[in-house]
């Protein structure tokens, strides 16, 4: 069989079922594991799926949700995480709050003396200084549907800050894939925010879990997450803390 119809075979296989084993494709396409492996190999450098153990899962959400949508979803999860999270704040802290719903949450919840707050979300800037809260925004390229800063010019200021907290959106959280998001510019900044940071937190509602987005924005362990969902692997990969 044409390499080309085995890709389309794959493919047309994912679409379906979301996620499919070796064992599966090598039984339908009838071409061994190691052509498999291979095929798999080529359709992922290509973005068209992701590799996992023992087969492959299909790449959901390539593209970010518009921010006025996500506020919509889950709201009293992202509340709760949102609490939980400012809460761990102190007076005189500086932190980082990146773009998003779960973020965004956070901010009325803002109650600290002499706060400063740094973000490449223009909505959170908004909110920040309708709450009398010392605010600075990263600048960049504006992404019309987040409504976050982005690119060269923001990962260079970014770089000129130290935060006591980062605070990080999340499209996935998935233990083979780690944190993901649909935008690797977006991911490149979550990971320099964490780097800036003494301590960093990832917020997720239960909606995140075993799912996987386009870019990988770290492992599981290399950052805490607050969340309202006890899946089995997290405590295995991630620091976490569970709220509700």
């Amino acid at each position: 069989m044409l390499t080309e119809k085995r890709h389309e075979m794959i493919c047309d296989m994912l679409s379906q079922y979301d996620i499919v084993t070796l064992q599966q494709l090598t039984e339908i396409i009838g071409s061994s594991e190691s052509t498999i492996r291979r095929d798999l190999s080529a359709l992922e450098e290509k973005g068209q799926l992701i590799r996992v153990h023992g087969g492959a899962k299909q790449i959901s959400d390539q593209h970010d949700t518009e921010l006025n949508i996500k506020t919509t979803r889950f709201v009293r999860e992202k509340d709760e995480i949102a609490k939980q999270a400012a809460a761990l704040i102190k007076d005189g802290a500086c932190i980082y709050l990146d773009a998003g719903s779960s973020t965004l949450a956070m901010i009325p919840y803002l109650t600290q003396r002499d706060l400063t707050v740094v973000t490449n979300s223009v909505t959170h800037v908004m909110a920040l200084i309708e709450r009398g809260i010392r605010a600075l925004m990263i600048g960049g390229l504006v992404k019309p549907n987040t409504m976050a800063n982005v690119g060269c010019a923001a990962e260079e200021m970014l770089r000129t800050f130290n935060f006591s907290m980062a605070f990080i959106g999340v499209n996935g959280v998935d233990a083979d894939n780690g944190f993901t998001t649909p935008d690797p510019e977006e991911a490149a900044i979550k990971r320099l925010a964490i780097k800036q940071s003494r301590q960093s937190y990832y917020l997720a509602d239960e909606s995140k879990f075993d799912h996987v987005t386009f870019a990988t924005i770290v492992p599981l362990s290399e950052a805490s997450i607050i969340t309202n969902h006890n899946h089995s692997y997290i405590k295995q990969y991630a620091k976490y803390i569970k709220v509700g």
